[in-house]
């Protein structure tokens, strides 16, 4: 004789056991107000006592959305004293750690209408737009705390600076809006994003500004700047940190000459542009650099060569400093890594209402990627600066 084949529906074993947690949690949150209730009235329920502080006078419903699900909160009413309860907040609607996952979600990259997919999939409730950017509120006055902080990781000999721009729609018309970011080694060898802000445009006067609040913030120590050939940048850090060499970044100067030469040609070019860095010493570098225009021009690359000559000397102030720090204070490659990953989470956005909202996004990444193993990771080991400033000491 066969045996019985016993069939299990997982889909509704799932509904059941999601039904019974919540009707759990809503049971036990019920039995918690009308105990505070008891606490508050110093009696039970239609209990005559002389020692009854108020009187009951039924109760009213209140919906709260928890991880469980939807529960409906039977708030009890008094006469004679104020009930407020310990339980859940006034006028809350959402478990705390249910809010605290909508801003995770959205700070992590979620769009607000992939947010409002997920809430219902998970609680059986929507969120509008309109709730996620309240709640983001909360999280972006802790953002703005960690924006506007001391700089307390003593001199920053090496500061990596660049701008990246975001659209924003400005009374209906869609308009660039440029967030200046910065990033420090510390003299203790550790990355740390020092600052980010919103520059209508990379002139000179955001960079000025921009440069002067991180100063105010305690910005000290520069020894290096690492950027791309922004004359406002330039302009900026003489004025505000004369003392700073300037670097330019050598792969935006190797984008700035392919600019001026044919496909065909480009990699002939790239190869001859990095043997100028590939050099053991300066001077060795500015022989290949003048080496390296000859040939352009006798590839009929005039333009190119003009830009080799124009601009070599700003991409070689790397080999000023230690031979082991060469290869990570030559390009802009750690903030662009960075842009990158802004560039990834603010696609989702599209545009913003405003600048400061696209600040706050972008400081929410900064904040969440300096948190990782990026910010508590050795990027360079210092002390072959002080070497080399021992040195210089001595030689002068």
């Amino acid at each position: 004789m066969s045996e019985k084949i016993i069939q299990l529906n997982e889909g509704v074993i799932k509904d059941e056991l999601k039904e019974l947690v919540r009707g759990s949690v809503e049971e036990t949150l019920n039995d918690l107000l009308e105990k505070e209730a008891q606490a508050l009235t110093q009696a039970g329920r239609y209990e005559r006592t002389e020692a009854r502080q108020g009187y009951r006078s039924g109760h009213y419903d209140r919906n709260l959305t928890t991880t469980s699900g939807d529960v409906t909160l039977k708030m009890p009413r008094l006469k004679g004293v104020a009930f407020e309860t310990a339980i859940i907040e006034r006028y809350r609607r959402r478990e705390s750690s249910v809010e605290e996952a909508l801003i995770e979600m959205y700070l992590a990259g979620v769009s607000v209408r992939r947010v409002e997919d997920i809430t219902e999939a998970l609680w059986g409730t929507k969120v509008s737009p309109s709730t996620v950017s309240e709640l983001n509120k909360k999280a972006y006055v802790h953002i703005e705390a960690w924006r506007n902080r001391p700089l307390q990781g003593g001199k920053y000999p090496y500061v990596y600076v660049d701008g990246i721009y975001l659209k924003r729609n400005w009374g209906g018309e869609f308009e660039n809006v440029s967030i200046l970011v910065a990033l420090g080694v510390n003299e203790a060898g550790y990355r740390e994003v020092i600052g980010a802000a919103e520059g209508m445009k990379e002139d000179k006067a955001s960079w000025l500004s921009f440069l002067q609040w991180l100063k105010g913030r305690g910005l000290d120590g520069v020894n290096l700047i690492v950027g791309d050939n922004c004359l406002g940048m330039l302009d900026g850090v003489a004025d505000v940190l004369p003392q700073a060499k300037y670097q330019r970044c050598t792969v935006h100067f190797y984008r700035n000459v392919f600019s001026t030469t044919p496909r065909s040609k480009m990699k002939r070019v790239a190869k001859m542009l990095k043997a100028i860095h590939s050099q053991e010493s300066k001077a060795a570098a500015r022989e290949k650099a003048r080496q390296v225009a000859e040939s352009l021009r006798a590839m009929k690359l005039k333009e190119a060569a003009k830009k080799v000559e124009d601009s070599i000397e700003e991409t070689l102030t790397y080999m000023d400093f230690p031979y082991e720090h060469w290869v990570r204070i030559r390009t802009n490659n750690v903030i662009e890594r960075l842009n990158r990953e802004i560039r990834r989470r603010t696609r989702v956005v599209g545009a913003f209402p405003d600048g400061n909202a696209a600040l706050m996004l972008v400081c929410a990444r900064l904040r969440h990627v300096a948190g990782t193993q990026w910010g508590n990771k050795k990027y360079l080991n210092m002390k072959h600066l002080e070497t080399l400033e021992d040195f210089d000491s001595t030689a002068c």
